[in-house]
């Protein structure tokens, strides 16, 4: 019986077996081009391999027998004269894989502080913005009928969308990882009627998207200037620029999913417990 098994097995595998090769080795080399895309030495390989399928089709056709050989020897060249060409790309590809880890710590504090950056020169200007920072939940609905970006993250960058009369300076801009991927978003308004009517578009905007998303928005006020953070259908008012940094940290940062009021006790625990928590009307 258990003889009967492993033939059965074995069999199996034979069969599976070039399958599975063929997946992985497409997926290297679509890994290996979608990470080439876009350099200057993806247009020599291009350019090489195709000159390459010409000539050796000319050989062949016309039955160059000298040809043929020394381009079969070319093909075979073809992965060391790669190597040459990608050195730099190579390079630093093994360099972010042998990094990994520390890579997505160390994007995570960079897009939290452009973040806090851009709020604080925008705050003291008052310039209002609207940030969805996207967690878990994507938002491809809404990135659909915004206007699509591929921006890293920057201070100036976002200061610039937002800057009053350009063309992106309306609705929110939508963040993931550590890039700008849409711009002028229309986001959902929330429908709580325990918000005071005083509030604005844009906190009604920023709870609206919290509602039906785990993301994290951060709103500044053209009217005052003031900082406001929101997440689970939650928001802050009037938020410093240090508890700012804290929060985006701890929201953003944290491995496990905690809530939004659990995460602002924990900090106002050791903070300034005079600025309250608001689950509906405004300060």
């Amino acid at each position: 019986m258990i003889t009967e098994i492993l033939r059965y097995l074995a069999t199996a595998w034979g069969y599976l077996q070039p399958v599975l090769e063929i997946l992985i080795l497409t997926f290297i080399f679509y890994k290996i081009l979608y990470y080439l895309r876009g350099t200057r030495g993806s247009t020599i390989l291009a350019g090489l391999i195709i000159a390459l399928m010409l000539l050796t089709a000319a050989a062949d056709l016309l039955k160059f027998e000298v040809l043929s050989w020394a381009l079969s020897g070319l093909w075979t060249l073809l992965a060391t004269a790669m190597i040459v060409i990608f050195q730099p790309e190579l390079r630093r590809a093994f360099a972010q894989l042998g990094s990994i880890s520390f890579r997505q710590k160390d994007r995570k504090k960079e897009v939290i502080t452009e973040i806090v950056t851009a709020v604080l020169n925008m705050a003291n200007r008052k310039i209002g913005a609207l940030m969805v920072i996207e967690r878990k939940i994507g938002m491809r609905a809404i990135v659909e009928d915004a206007v699509k970006l591929d921006i890293k993250v920057n201070a100036m960058i976002l200061e610039s969308i937002f800057y009053p009369n350009s063309p992106l300076h309306d609705g929110a801009i939508i963040i993931k990882n550590d890039r700008i991927i849409a711009a002028h978003a229309i986001l959902p308004l929330s429908r709580n009627e325990n918000f005071a009517r005083s509030l604005g578009t844009r906190h009604r905007a920023a709870v609206g998207i919290t509602e039906e998303t785990d993301a994290v928005v951060v709103v500044v006020s053209e009217e005052n200037g003031n900082i406001s953070v929101a997440c689970r259908g939650n928001i802050r008012y009037d938020v410093k620029v240090d508890k700012l940094l804290r929060y985006l940290s701890a929201l953003l940062m944290a491995s496990d999913d905690n809530s939004f009021i659990s995460i602002f006790g924990s900090i106002e625990e050791t903070g300034n417990k005079a600025e309250g928590f608001s689950q509906g009307g405004e300060q």
